[in-house]
């Protein structure tokens, strides 16, 4: 088992306090966005032995187990991470496992280098997600039912957007939000900034169910994606309940602290609140156009205090431990690789002693017991 020492990315809409927090230092004032644990090559968790990437590599089958080397090939499947988000994080949706496959083949085939800003395939896998909130974390997932849109965009009072609310009115569904959405992302610049502006006006004068999107506007103003935003559903997890993003879900973060895992891959296209490239007609392709509520998922009690986040794909498995003081060690022995993430309290883990933001590597078949009085997260595959 392998205590890991892991990097903190500094991007721009990361909190400035909620990992320091965590960890139990001082904050620097930089932004702090996300801790990583995993073998991603772009910033792999070091160990005793090397990075974890070069753990890996020296002996695939010995750190991650036959079955899971046979089904995800040599390497993690997954990347585990703490996130914290202090303002909001682009308004983006994430291709299937075919589409990744023939995005990545065709930018390769047009001789697109793979660091291009306009390139939308970074590799040929999916990356679906799930998050799950550490404390209440605010987000947007999904699309709201269109009536309810049209409603919302309605009640604003701004004459540049009825044209949206009628075709939100109309039928099929799909097609409804499919036009919308082509439209906002299409719409001349300056004419959708000034629109932009005037409902960021009305969404503060009038407060409650608003007041997310003007929030977002303070963030990215004059962007379309404020008010493709809208078109989403807003939801607040309260602390232990998590969001699964699968492939084509319209989604964003907007604020808190929160565990989330990942598919290894960097495939993102993005439909807003972002200076980054957006490549509407890819979009368009991969966004699924279906209303319905967010999906809040909540713990699955399993043998042994475990608590599952059920998903329906295999790269990653998430599960927590809450351990109350005096209780007996848990045996997590697995024969597949893990990742054991300390979020509150005091754990030992093997040899290991985890605090808040603290994690190891446990490879497959590895002896893996944890007592204590805290939260341990757990990071494995389906395999």
């Amino acid at each position: 088992m392998d205590r890991l020492d892991n990097t903190v990315r500094p991007y721009a809409w990361g909190s400035t306090t909620a990992i320091p927090k965590l960890l139990g230092v001082e904050p620097t004032g930089e932004p702090q966005a996300e801790m990583w644990m995993g073998a991603h090559p772009g910033a792999p968790s070091r160990t005793g032995r090397g990075t974890l990437v070069e753990v890996i590599e020296a002996g695939p089958e010995r750190e991650l187990g036959v079955a899971a080397v046979a089904k995800f090939g040599p390497h993690l499947p997954f990347l585990l991470k703490v996130l914290a988000a202090g303002a909001p994080l682009s308004l983006q949706v994430h291709p299937n496992l075919e589409q990744a496959k023939e995005g990545y083949a065709d930018e390769e085939a047009r001789g697109i280098p793979v660091d291009a800003g306009h390139r939308n395939y970074k590799d040929a896998n999916h990356k679906p997600e799930l998050i799950c909130a550490l404390t209440e974390f605010d987000g947007l997932c999904g699309f709201r039912d269109p009536l309810r849109t049209a409603d919302l965009l309605d009640g604003l009072g701004v004459d540049s957007l009825k044209p949206y609310v009628d075709l939100l009115h109309a039928h099929p569904e799909e097609a409804a939000l499919r036009e919308v959405l082509t439209a906002i992302l299409s719409a001349d610049p300056d004419e959708m900034a000034h629109t932009v502006a005037e409902a960021a006006a009305a969404c503060s004068r009038l407060g409650g169910e608003y007041a997310p999107y003007a929030d977002i506007a303070h963030h990215y103003p004059g962007d379309p994606g404020v008010i493709a935003a809208m078109l989403l559903n807003h939801v607040r997890l309260q602390p232990g309940e998590a969001l699964f993003l699968g492939a084509g879900i319209p989604h964003a973060y907007l604020n808190g602290l929160g565990v989330e895992i990942m598919a290894n891959s960097d495939n993102v296209l993005r439909c807003g609140l972002t200076p980054k490239h957006v490549d509407v007609p890819e979009l368009l392709r991969i966004v699924r156009f279906e209303a319905g509520d967010a999906g809040v998922l909540r713990p699955e009690a399993a043998p042994d205090g475990e608590e599952v986040y059920e998903t329906p794909i295999d790269e990653f498995r998430l599960s927590r431990y809450v351990l109350p003081a005096g209780t007996t060690a848990h045996d997590l022995t697995r024969a597949t690789p893990q990742i054991l993430l300390c979020t509150a309290g005091a754990v030992r883990a093997g040899e290991h002693e985890l605090t808040p933001g603290r994690s190891v590597f446990v490879p497959a078949g590895e002896k893996a017991e944890v007592s204590g009085a805290g939260t341990v997260f757990r990071a494995t595959v389906v395999a």
